[in-house]
Order: C-alpha cells, then structure tokens, then sequence
C-alpha cells in the first residue's frame, strides 16, 4: 500500500513538474525570442512548421544612413489571426536600440518582443532604432513576425519573414555621387503599410519644379500633395489617409521633377 503511494506520489509530481516546464517554455516564447530571422534562423516554428504568405511582415524606414548616424524604422505585421503578435529583428551591421514604449527589448544584439502586443487597426507595430556602424557599405536589416490567436496554445497560428530590407551606409560624398546619377530620387514611403499617416520623402539634386500625387489602384487621381518650385536637398511631406476618406488597398505616390517622372505604391490598412 505505500509503495502504490509512493508511486502515485512520484507520477503526481512527475505530471506537475511537466505543466511547470510546458508553462515556463510557453511564457518563455510569450517574453520574446531570439535567433529566428533569416539572420540566423528558421523562422517562428513554434507558431507553425512555415511561413505563411497571408501574414504580411514588413520593414520601413530610411534606406541611406551615414557612417554613425542613427535612423528610426518600423516593422509592420497585418494578417492572419493576430490577436496578438510578437517579432525578432536583426542587422547584418550597425547596432539596434529599443524606442521606450515600442514593446520591443534587446536580448543580445537582436530586438524582440517584450509580451505579445495587440493590433491596432488591423496591425501591429514595432519601432526601433538602428544606428549604422562607421563603415560605409551595404547593411541587412532582418525581421521575423508572428501572428496569433492568443489561445494560449500554438495550434492555428501562424508566421513569416519580412523581405530584408537593405540600408546603404554611405560618406557625403559618396552619397553626393549616387544622387547626382539622377536629378532626383523617391524613397519608399515609411511606415508601410501605413494606418492612417505615412512619410513620403524624396531627395532633389537641384532646384527645380516639384509635382507629388497621389493615386489608387485605377489612376484616379486622389490629391496633389506638393505643386511648387523648390530648392535642392531632402524634403518630406506627410499624407493622412483619413482626410481622403479611403478604403483599404494599394495607392500609389507620383513625382514629376521638372518633367522627369517616378511612381511608388503604398497599402493603406484601416
């Protein structure tokens, strides 16, 4: 009879210590992770054995640094189930640093997920600094997101990679030599997909008359943003959705500097 105890006792404690284990590796992934970008990883498999293409992750920001300067950027997660949603991100060079109140922390030299983090209209955001190291060159950013049903199981979750984002690290006058290729050049906008506001920049190698537009998906016109002679060097203007009214989709951004033409497509998620 004690024996049949003992044991009863032993497969008691046996089962708790395994909820205990289950528990704190659970709780662990819910604190963040690392070492899952295509950096150094395969991905969040935890949340699924594949990336899943219906959960879009993607990386914003400003793609010219100087040696030493410092840049914000945004990762971006929409789809799939995302009751809540976690990342990883990480740089090929340069060093990341987390923005107070982003939800991110730094374990090692990558950024994670503090606790999973709800979406707002229809997204979740990370932002996150990187300040790009002394060399110029070519540096990665990569990035990593979750999307998930907050169950507290892993079953119908779901995953994917961002595309790497490149950032070139560039001196004054190196940078000075690739603009003067082209009279002009139109960044992608940041943050993107965007809800409700987002940056549209551009870099003007002379003075010269600027037209910025804005499109949707069939070419209709939706404003005219900028109409004015303006002086060469960086300018940003921002565009609010809401002020337009628009639905969810593609739009597209169109510069005319002194009749030379570039375009750019964005995605506006409510």
């Amino acid at each position: 009879m004690k024996k049949l105890f003992h044991n009863k006792y032993m497969l008691t404690n046996l089962f708790v210590g395994f909820v205990i284990l289950s528990s704190f590796f659970f709780y662990a992934y819910s604190s963040g992770i690392t070492g899952k970008t295509k950096k150094n990883g395969q991905g969040c498999t935890c949340h699924g054995n594949n990336p899943v293409v219906s959960v879009n992750v993607s990386i914003s920001g400003p793609q010219m640094l100087s040696p030493g300067e410092k840049g914000t950027y945004r990762l971006t997660i929409s789809g799939g189930p995302l009751s809540r949603a976690g990342a990883n991100i990480a740089v090929s060079s340069g060093t990341l640093n987390v923005i107070t109140g982003s939800g991110l922390q730094k374990i090692g030299d990558e950024l994670t997920h503090s606790s999973p983090k709800a979406p707002q209209g229809g997204v979740v955001t990370f932002d996150f600094e990187l300040t790009a190291p002394n060399s110029p060159g070519d540096i990665t950013i990569y990035a990593t997101g979750n999307s998930v049903n907050f169950d507290r199981s892993n079953g119908g979750d779901a995953w994917n990679h961002a595309t790497n984002y490149v950032v070139n690290v560039s001196t004054t006058t190196v940078e000075k030599d690739r603009i003067q290729i082209k009279d002009f050049e139109l960044y992608q906008n940041y943050p993107n997909p965007f809800n409700p506001s987002t940056i549209l920049s551009y870099n003007l190698n002379k003075d010269g008359f600027v037209n910025l537009k804005v499109y949707d998906l069939f070419g209709k016109e939706i404003t005219t943003l900028v109409n004015e002679y303006q002086k060469e060097g960086k300018h940003e203007i921002e565009f609010d959705a809401v002020k337009f009214n628009l639905s969810s989709g593609t739009y597209f951004y169109t510069i005319d500097f002194n009749g030379k033409k570039e375009t750019r497509k964005f995605v506006y998620l409510r």
